[in-house]
Order: C-alpha cells, then sequence, then structure tokens
C-alpha cells in the first residue's frame, strides 16, 4: 500500500481514538481531536485530563465506549511503545503515528501484526486540513 492508500484506509473508520490528547488549547493533542470533531468524525480522547471541553477523556484504548479501528498517536516515543501494546490488543487496525511520536520499535511491532501504520510523513492536521 503507498501512503495516500493508507491515510485513505485510515479515514475510513467509524470512530477514531485521540491517545495522547488534552485539554491545552496550544497542545498537537488538543488540536487533533478538535480537528476530528470540526470534520464530523466520531472521536474519543485519551489521555491524563478528566474531560476536554465537557467531553470524557479515556484513561486508555480498553476503556473507549467503543471499539475503534484508527488511533491518532500523539506522545512520547516511549510512550508510543505501549500505546502499540494496548492497540494490538484492543484490535485497532490502523495506527497514525503523529510526527515525534514515532518509535522503530512500536512501528515494528505494529507492522508485524498486521496494522496499517502512517508514519514519517504529514501529520493529521494536514491531510485534514
Amino acid at each position: 500500500m503507498n501512503g495516500q492508500e493508507k491515510i485513505q484506509n485510515f479515514l475510513k473508520a467509524p470512530a477514531f481514538g485521540v491517545v495522547g490528547a488534552s485539554d491545552n488549547p496550544d497542545k498537537f493533542g488538543y488540536k487533533v481531536y478538535k480537528t476530528y470533531l470540526r470534520h464530523g468524525m466520531k472521536a474519543y480522547p485519551v489521555g491524563r485530563v478528566k474531560e476536554i471541553e465537557g467531553n470524557a477523556v479515556y484513561e486508555n484504548i480498553a476503556k473507549l465506549p467503543e471499539k475503534v479501528e484508527s488511533i491518532s498517536v500523539i506522545t512520547p516515543p516511549a510512550v508510543t511503545d505501549q500505546v502499540v501494546d494496548d492497540a494490538i490488543t484492543a484490535g485497532v487496525k490502523n495506527i497514525w503515528m503523529q510526527p515525534g511520536a514515532e518509535s522503530d520499535a512500536a512501528i515494528k511491532k505494529a507492522e508485524a501484526a498486521g496494522i496499517n501504520v502512517i508514519h514519517g510523513g504529514p501529520c493529521i492536521l494536514i491531510e485534514l486540513g
């Protein structure tokens, strides 16, 4: 699959997880979550805060109210490794590691598990506009 096909597969999901979501408007975790919502997409924030603008934030992927096929990851690389483990367990099919979140070990582990991984390329903020 080429990069554009990977992105199209990612975006076909009925719901998205945003791992590393933040309630700080200056952080990318906030911007990514809000971009999904602005585009009318169903997105669930996963992070350490309790809520973002009145929406509940979930502790991890397993605690989401429904299964998601695609997750955006906006975490430090060391945390991304654990996120991939959680994603594999939860049956996630697509992971978009935002610039700065990539970990070579996490990419290899996710790909070995058959997950469509987007990394080293555009940010979802650019793709969705």
